[in-house]
């Protein structure tokens, strides 16, 4: 009774800090890109110098997780974890550039057909095999993204251009490429340490390096694309930029840290039911926080939609998990049964 009740503790403690964390930081991220600032309403556009705040942020962090709690003492593909910070970066720069040019619904919906990319480059690059359940959640999820997104009175000032949502399509290839090199990542350290059986990285490892590689080569886009001294300089002008700037970053961080505590103490299905949770939490937040700009009736439609796709991958799991521990408990029944077979057969033989 005394573990249940500290394991159910430590569940409500991952809960709230990923809820608390992610949904902080989907507000502050809205508001970089949505809040006007001065007399005449300029709003910050400088996605890259965003981007390299986030992730020096973020590597500090991990760094400091490193000092604390060491490292694997494996020999890592860094080439591979560099490649992947890299198009993590550009999967984010998509996301968030695209917030200018489209409602945060919309983005949140829109990533939230992440899964499609990734499906048919599987399927395309490797000849990988999807359930039934699979295809019905990708299917699911499309038509509410088509719904929501054709489905509601037009806008004036250009809200969820063609251009935002092209914005929306890049981050979700960069996402598919992302997840196969994270994929070879795992691959890579388990060649280069053979000795070690299951070798891969520790967490803040992997968000070190991950995120390290993001800041650099967004530096880079930052200092090329005037995104670094037209963003300072607009900072300077209005300072009170920074605020949610570095709070979106800094919660950002944060939530890193309890969606790696909420794999280790539990399991990835705990995980999925939170963060699913938590954007529809936020999307609903971030309607009725904005009343001028409700959604209608055909748009809800469509953001159900996507939400009951993205539980048919919970429903999913459940199912595979109430199989195998069918199968685990019918196991035992079945090996006492075994011996008792022999006697008999050893009987007729004499």
């Amino acid at each position: 009774n005394l573990a249940m009740a500290a394991s159910q503790l430590r569940l409500i403690f991952a809960c709230a800090g990923i809820f608390a964390s992610f949904s902080y930081s989907a507000v502050k991220q809205e508001d970089l890109y949505k809040l006007e600032f001065g007399g005449e309403g300029e709003r910050f556009s400088f996605t890259f110098l965003a981007l390299a705040v986030e992730r020096g942020i973020n590597a500090a962090v991990a760094l400091l997780g490193l000092l604390a709690l060491g490292g694997s003492g494996l020999r890592i593909a860094y080439s591979d974890i560099f490649n992947s910070g890299i198009s993590q970066m550009f999967a984010m720069a998509g996301a968030n550039e695209a917030l200018r040019y489209v409602s945060y619904p919309t983005q949140v919906l829109g990533k939230s057909c992440k899964m499609v990319p990734v499906m048919a480059g599987g399927i395309l690059l490797s000849g990988k095999k999807y359930s039934a359940a699979q295809y019905l959640q990708v299917l699911i999820i499309t038509a509410g993204v088509v719904v929501f997104n054709f489905g509601g009175k037009k806008k004036s000032g250009g809200s969820d251009s063609m251009y935002g949502l092209s914005l929306i399509g890049l981050s979700l290839l960069m996402d598919a490429l992302t997840g196969g090199l994270q994929e070879k990542v795992k691959k890579r350290t388990k060649e280069l340490n053979p000795g070690t059986p299951n070798a891969k990285p520790t967490q803040y490892e992997s968000m070190f390096w991950t995120n390290l590689s993001g800041v650099i080569v967004a530096m880079v886009f930052a200092a090329l694309s005037g995104h670094l001294s037209a963003g300072i300089d607009f900072c300077v002008r209005f300072p009170q930029v920074l605020q949610p700037m570095v709070m979106f970053a800094l919660a950002s961080a944060v939530g890193q840290n309890f969606i790696y505590y909420t794999i280790t103490q539990f399991n990835p299905l705990i995980l999925s039911t939170v963060t699913t949770t938590r954007k529809i939490f936020s999307t609903i937040y971030s309607v009725l926080r904005n009343p001028s700009k409700p959604l209608a009736s055909v748009q809800w439609l469509g953001c159900g939609l996507v939400f009951a796709g993205l539980l048919v991958e919970l429903l999913e799991t459940v199912f595979k998990r109430s199989s195998s521990k069918a199968k685990a408990e019918a196991l035992p029944a079945v090996t006492k049964d075994a011996p008792a077979a022999k006697p008999k057969k050893s009987k007729k033989a004499d």
